[in-house]
């Protein structure tokens, strides 16, 4: 069981190793490694609130240990959607938490935003990324040419209500 909290400074030493990570930066934005400092002034700045800050990084923690985290991002509140990224940990992949963790955060922009639709931009050959949205009951989309610097993408989306 896995359970989401809002970031804390003592996830400066997981954020470094994750931000850092360069086997998934392809499969991103990130393209340079991020020093201490960025990460400690980005944990400073942050509020928490979507809709002061445009997005939303939550910490996926698992019996008492930070796992990963899962990102909204590009929030439109006048549309209610946002991208969704989500990073687990290698030495937690496979488990079964990223898809509890995608779960739990549609269930609170559900309740807590009145979001109507999230959306992933996956690498096309990022197949466990394809397969963990898949899993998870998000709809793909024609590929997306030259959409990341080395790949092409799918955008999966999932609408959270029957308002769509």
């Amino acid at each position: 069981m896995i359970h989401l909290r809002k970031l804390e400074p003592t996830d400066l030493p997981f954020l470094y190793q994750w931000e850092n990570d360069d086997t998934a930066w392809k499969d991103g934005d990130t393209h340079n490694p991020l020093s201490q400092q960025d990460l400690r002034a980005y944990i400073d700045a942050t509020t928490g609130d979507i809709y002061k800050d445009g997005q939303l990084r939550l910490i996926i923690e698992h019996d008492g240990a930070a796992v990963g985290c899962v990102d909204l991002y590009d929030f439109d509140p006048t549309n209610r959607k946002a991208a969704i990224g989500v990073y687990v940990a290698s030495d937690f992949r496979n488990q079964g938490l990223a898809q509890e963790a995608i779960r739990l955060l549609e269930d609170y922009v559900t309740k807590h935003l009145n979001m109507r639709l999230l959306y992933a931009y996956v690498a096309t050959d990022n197949i466990p990324g394809s397969r963990l949205f898949e899993q998870a009951h998000y709809q793909p989309s024609s590929p997306l040419k030259a959409w990341l610097l080395q790949s092409d993408a799918i955008l999966w989306h999932k609408p959270l209500n029957d308002i769509i």
